[in-house]
């Protein structure tokens, strides 16, 4: 039996996408540039996917840039707005919790000179918007604030952060990191008082590699890289046509049964966090079902290294993570398990179960029997 519970690190792709790939990676496969029939039939698809996309999220299609993945997009929204509004000031405000793909962004327009306030979180990885008041000043250009964390599901108040940054500083570019957010979550930018808005397309069902980043019209931003002046010369490059597609072809099945998969996935959440609950010295990090996202679940079992628990799930065919898959390789502490105060024992004893609209309740059921017979036998063999 294979149980695939990490599907915060990737998920398995919609058939309907592969299948749309493949007809175009055969036999559309012309560049979208070219002015024949070939590369005509390629911009077609260019253009089916700003249409579905768009639509999704109620904004223009010339404001979808094509990226090749939510990190580049982060990056791009970051760095491109940070250096494209610079003279109206170098003050920059993220949470505690970010992707490393912001993190270490924002990190990086440090050393180019910029300051940046990074907002702690409370015990269940929320920020204040008390302290995002007290950190907007009339030199913050900049505000990057994830949709919904990576790691623990913590649900960001971003409708009435939007709306306190523009009351505050209109000038002031409001950038969400909506990667595990989009497809489990209405995201309207324009309601929302979104600048800026990150996806990626493997997160929902889509192809890796593809990621798009929406850019409000009226917001001035600097291009990361040169070339052949491809999508308003703000991501220039030759598409990712197939990725494309393939994002849009996503998007759309995700968003045709939004309502039902969502309330699925806090059924199967549910089920999840009551059984492991139950188990001795066993801890759910984060909020309640209804206040967290359906899909993302951080467990800490104290007295078991996260790393020897799950090859353990994997033995019995239950593929989990130890956090997130971008930084899963390296030996620090989690930053967002640090962030949310979580006893320094466990720090290294918690594992993340995401699901997906493919996981079933036989599969969770299957996992917490595991987890009964592994966890106590695994203390007994630490204690030798």
């Amino acid at each position: 039996m294979e149980i695939y519970l990490d599907n915060s690190a990737t998920t398995k792709c919609f058939e309907e996408v592969g299948q749309l790939m493949t007809r175009i990676m055969c036999d559309d496969y012309g560049n979208p540039s070219s002015l024949h029939m070939k590369g005509v039939q390629a911009e077609g698809w260019l253009c089916y996917a700003k249409e579905i996309l768009a639509g999704i999220l109620k904004v223009k299609e010339r404001e979808i840039f094509f990226t090749s993945g939510g990190t580049e997009a982060d990056n791009l929204a970051l760095v491109g707005s940070a250096l494209g509004n610079n003279r109206r000031g170098n003050h920059l405000v993220t949470t505690a919790i970010e992707h490393p793909a912001v993190m270490q962004t924002m990190q990086y327009l440090e050393t180019q000179g910029f300051r940046v306030t990074y907002l702690p979180v409370d015990d269940y990885g929320r920020i204040s918007l008390e302290d995002l008041r007290k950190a907007i000043t009339k030199e913050t250009i900049l505000v990057s604030i994830m949709h919904t964390n990576n790691e623990i599901g913590s649900l960001q108040p971003v409708a009435e952060a939007g709306l306190l940054i523009k009351q505050l500083n209109p000038r002031t570019l409001f950038h969400v990191d909506g990667v595990q957010g989009f497809g489990k979550f209405r995201i309207y930018p324009k309601k929302l008082h979104i600048d800026l808005l990150s996806v990626s397309g493997h997160k929902i069902h889509g192809p890796k590699g593809i990621g798009l980043l929406y850019v409000n019209e009226r917001t001035r931003m600097k291009p990361l890289l040169f070339g052949g002046g491809q999508q308003g010369n703000l991501r220039p490059g030759t598409e990712n046509v197939p990725g494309a597609a393939g994002l849009a072809k996503a998007a759309e099945l995700c968003y045709a049964s939004l309502d039902k998969d969502v309330e699925r996935l806090y059924q199967l959440r549910k089920s999840f966090t009551d059984g492991v609950s139950r188990i001795d010295s066993v801890w759910v990090n984060g909020l309640p079902e209804r206040e967290s996202a359906p899909h993302v679940v951080s467990v800490s079992v104290a007295g078991i290294r996260s790393e020897v628990l799950l090859h353990a799930l994997e033995d019995k065919g239950i593929y989990v993570s130890a956090g997130s898959a971008c930084s899963a390789r390296r030996p620090q502490p989690s930053a967002t398990l640090k962030a949310i105060g979580l006893k320094k024992e466990l720090l290294d004893s918690t594992l993340r179960f995401s699901f997906s609209i493919f996981t079933t309740q036989e599969e969770i059921k299957y996992t917490l029997q595991a987890m009964n017979e592994i966890i106590p036998m695994l203390r007994r063999y630490t204690r030798r």
